[in-house]
């Protein structure tokens, strides 16, 4: 049987802090109570102060022993130790990362999730925008100082089941980017009750990756559920290994 999510929380071995740009958002605060959760210290960064400090409190309010911080996006990537994550819709991307620019250090990664979905537009959720760079991650390069390490990944997660605690996650993520950056977010990411990190290339491979979120929307509006993916043949998952634990 996997871990509970109290007993990951109590091995306390994680002492460093995580930030979600967005992170008031329901992809951002499934992240954020998944990785409180699994041990971090997890700043809720917004645009908008108040709100991140109510959703701070709300996932105190359902991690228990959870560390949790509501601040400005801004302020979110001064605390991050090495991981900054982003969780914003497609629309504001670009700005959300040109407004933190002057507030990261050297050797830190963000890891971003965004989708250039096409309701950025107007349309349907099955069904994406091509950005001029061929990918949100790509976009993000462009956006981001060039001693930050970037990853994109968590495409194919849904925000339901990154808040249901109740439940190991039994899903993979597909990550790609810098090496360096990949080797931070799998250590972060498998901290995650039932989730394991597949790497899948270089950056180039984001334009993909991002598009099995539409595929994925689609069969679980049919379907009425939030199916994932897995990969199969790579080796024991996390689920299996705590169980032989």
């Amino acid at each position: 049987m996997t871990r509970s999510v109290k007993s990951l929380v109590a091995e306390g071995d994680v002492n460093e802090t995580v930030s979600i740009l967005g992170g008031t958002g329901n992809l951002g605060f499934g992240l954020a109570v998944r990785l409180g959760a699994a041990g971090y210290r997890v700043c809720l960064g917004s645009r908008d102060v108040e709100r991140a400090r109510r959703a701070a409190a709300q996932a105190d309010e359902l991690v228990e022993h959870g560390t949790f911080v509501g601040c400005l996006n801004s302020e979110a990537v001064t605390q991050a130790d090495r991981l900054v994550i982003a969780a914003v819709p497609f629309a504001s991307h670009v700005a959300t990362l040109r407004s933190v620019a002057e507030h990261w250090r050297a050797g830190q990664v963000l890891l971003d999730t965004t989708v250039p979905l096409a309701t950025a537009v107007g349309g349907r959720p099955t069904h994406l925008v091509e950005p001029w760079h061929g990918s949100a991650a790509q976009q993000a390069r462009s956006a981001i100082d060039d001693r930050i390490g970037l990853v994109a990944g968590l495409h194919t997660i849904s925000a339901a089941a990154l808040r249901d605690l109740s439940r190991p996650l039994d899903q993979d993520t597909l990550i790609c980017g810098d090496r360096r950056g990949k080797e931070l977010v799998a250590a972060a990411l498998e901290r995650i009750d039932g989730l394991r990190v597949v790497d899948a290339g270089s950056l180039e491979m984001s334009r993909l990756l991002e598009g099995l979120t539409p595929v994925l929307i689609g069969i679980n509006i049919r379907n009425k559920t939030h199916a994932g993916i897995q990969v199969t043949h790579l080796g024991t998952r996390p689920a299996q290994q705590a169980a032989l634990a």
